[in-house]
């Protein structure tokens, strides 16, 4: 009986292992959905999400949110080992927190993986970026994730949030907008960015000096 219930369970790890590169290779060409979107849709929810090309993206949103979800976007292979092992350090029994996750990090949970925190999910996490940071050049793997990440109930990607937020397309975003839309990534129910707490507005001021810093960092990124 053990050696049937292994066999299936290494059966089923199999077929989940075929299902993540196939989705890997067609994400590569077609704009994904996320697990949430998802979600949203089993449960009969509506969500709003208008998949754009990165270079209809403000080089001011990209600069913003990079600054302040991933600053070595460009350097890493989709982990931030230093940062991922400063955070492991202080981490307790539900895993590290958001601080160490990259960019490609958090495309890899949006896409495959399930909500909240927890030492497996993490490590299953790393290993997906780690295949999407060879699978997908920089730009893709951006472009994905700025097309997926949450805003706010139901809504997803830049230009959903750029129209709802400022009433403007994600290409006309100024540095200004685009901070306050990266400062409200990691709690996005809660933050709005068109009328920012004092919080937001000290946030969105550090990731515009982080900009000015970095700037010259994006060398993975089309021009």
């Amino acid at each position: 009986m053990v050696a049937i219930l292994a066999r299936g369970v290494g059966w089923a790890g199999i077929a989940l292992l075929i299902v993540f590169v196939g989705l890997v290779a067609l994400y590569s060409i077609v704009p994904p959905v996320s697990t949430l979107m998802l979600t949203r849709t089993i449960e009969g929810k509506t969500y709003e999400r208008d998949n754009v090309p990165l270079r209809n993206i403000s080089p001011a949103a990209v600069a913003a949110v990079i600054a302040s979800e991933d600053a070595t976007f460009c350097l890493n292979d989709g982990v931030d080992w230093g940062a991922l092992h400063k955070v492991l350090s202080g981490a307790g029994e539900d895993g590290p927190s958001r601080g160490a996750s990259t960019i490609t990090m958090q495309a890899a949970k949006n896409l495959f993986l399930w909500p909240g925190r927890s030492v497996v999910r993490k490590g299953v996490e790393i290993g997906m970026a780690l295949v999407l940071g060879k699978a997908w050049s920089k730009a893709r793997t951006l472009e994905i994730y700025l097309n997926i990440a949450e805003w706010g109930d139901g809504l997803y990607g830049i230009e959903a949030a750029a129209r709802r937020y400022f009433h403007k397309s994600a290409s006309d975003l100024n540095a200004s907008e685009a901070a306050l839309l990266a400062t409200a990534l990691p709690n996005p129910i809660h933050r709005n960015p068109a009328h920012p707490t004092a919080l937001q507005r000290r946030l969105a001021a550090r990731v515009d000096a982080k900009v000015h810093e970095s700037s010259d960092r994006l060398t993975c990124l089309p021009r």
